[in-house]
């Protein structure tokens, strides 16, 4: 596309905007949106999009939720920002024991941060300094634990221990040594990876510290679904051995997987975490912010006359009351039964489709747990990037469909408002797409006027 062929928004954005995951090289002029309102996107021409992975799998209750916009005015209208440190505030304190009240035992406390990269990093550095400060600055214990294929963020911490997910290869010299075990989404799977922890904890274990993993779902390694009783198992086994275990619920947290957290599920089939990281949908999609949940036993490590046992760690933004407001709101909407009831349609909507699915030529391996629904498109390129990849994106997107496909990994993450007429409607294009692109192609066929979004709504 020539300059002339862009708008001004899309020039001035290849003049000034670098994009996240994007080779800007190749890439094409993003499309501008200018307004959300629940499930939908609309661009600078009018053209409406439904937004079928959440922006980002944030925006748990669709873009512009008035409820949520509603706290935040009244919030900014008191009180905006003030540090956290030696001072505290009302949304912080209600939001933690909040969170406390519906996170699964042993959770105790409540450490803010601003994005689900340092939630990890903050959970790391408890990790290691418990120790520490339990065993003497020469604690053998500075090992980490994580599935293969894990993602944890971009900062180093957090791609020291998802390096696996083969994101981070031009940071490798600088990443700390991670061991690595299977992560088990299948039976076979399952007992490869506990035999490698067993045999990792029987020759390291009084060297690991703890072992990271996102609970039932690793989502940027492909939506690859694993089920509770096999996660708990990996905790079990953790904590016989004495070895802390975080759980990353960035993405999994409130709702995404059918409990309020994975952990909840998990703590059914008998397992814990000491530690939990939140992020992406804590506030709705309305404001960067983290949290890190941890046990009162970690806590009480870093209780001391000494001032270098404290976890000296901090953000400008900890706690932003802005962002505590917007969180406490939509955790009051998330909890409630009509958000729940909607909770419970895109559950049936995915499990009504998935039958279909499971036999059409071009599908492989759908899956769903909760409101995610992921399955691949048979292709000869699957990598992160690939030209299937991206034709999928500009193919729904041409459709009127936002969608963030992993490889040849397409998933439905779409906002809790999100009516069953606007689900079926994308399962329906998907069908539509796979038909086209499997039909052979016909000589002098019209071409699809671009920009119309009248295929789906």
């Amino acid at each position: 596309m020539s300059k002339v062929d862009l708008t001004p928004w899309q020039v001035d954005d290849a003049q000034f905007c670098w994009h996240p995951f994007t080779q800007a090289h190749t890439a094409k002029p993003p499309v501008v949106m200018v307004r959300g309102e629940a499930e939908f996107l609309w661009d600078e021409h009018g053209k409406r999009y439904f937004d079928a992975v959440s922006s980002w799998w944030v925006n748990i209750h669709g873009h512009c939720n008035p409820t949520i916009a509603q706290a935040v005015a009244e919030q900014a209208r008191q009180l905006e920002h003030v540090m956290f440190a030696g001072i505290a505030h009302p949304p912080a304190i209600e939001l933690a024991k909040a969170l406390i009240d519906c996170a699964p035992a042993p959770m105790a406390k409540v450490f803010y941060s601003d994005n689900g990269s340092t939630a990890i990093e903050v959970a790391l550095k408890m990790v290691f300094q418990y120790w520490q400060n339990l065993d003497g600055p020469h604690s053998p214990r500075k090992r980490l634990i994580a599935l293969q294929g894990g993602y944890h963020g971009d900062t180093f911490g957090a791609m020291a221990a998802g390096q696996s997910s083969g994101f981070y290869d031009p940071f490798k010299p600088w990443l700390f040594n991670v061991d690595f075990i299977e992560c088990g989404t299948c039976a076979c799977t399952e007992d490869a990876a506990l035999a490698q922890l067993d045999a990792l904890l029987a020759e390291q274990g009084e060297h690991m510290a703890a072992m990271i993993l996102e609970p039932l779902i690793q989502g940027a390694a492909g939506m690859r679904m694993m089920r509770p009783a096999f996660v708990a198992e990996l905790c079990k086994r953790c904590h016989a051995a004495g070895v802390l275990v975080i759980f990353d619920e960035v993405f999994t947290g409130f709702g995404r997987t059918g409990t309020l957290f994975a952990a909840d599920a998990v703590a059914e089939q008998g397992g814990h975490a000491d530690i939990i990281c939140l992020s992406k949908g804590l506030t709705g999609g309305f404001m960067p912010m983290a949290a890190t949940l941890a046990s009162q036993a970690i806590y009480d490590a870093f209780l001391s006359p000494e001032v270098n046992k404290a976890l000296l760690h901090g953000h400008s933004y900890t706690a932003n009351p802005l962002g505590c407001a917007a969180a406490l709101a939509s955790l009051r909407l998330l909890r409630s039964e009509p958000v729940q009831g909607r909770l419970r349609d895109i559950q049936a909507v995915h499990a009504d489709w998935l039958p279909r699915l499971a036999t059409h030529p071009q599908i492989q391996n759908p899956r769903v747990c909760g409101t995610v629904a992921a399955f691949e498109i048979q292709s000869a390129q699957n990598g992160y990037g690939s030209s299937v990849s991206q034709r999928l994106r500009e193919t729904f997107m041409e459709r009127g469909i936002v969608v963030r496909p992993l490889g040849n990994t397409l998933y439905w993450i779409p906002p809790y408002c999100t009516s069953p007429s606007t689900l079926k409607g994308a399962y329906n294009t998907l069908m539509d797409v796979l038909d086209d692109w499997a039909a052979p192609p016909q000589k002098n066929a019209p071409t699809r006027p671009p920009g119309t979004g009248s295929e789906l709504f």
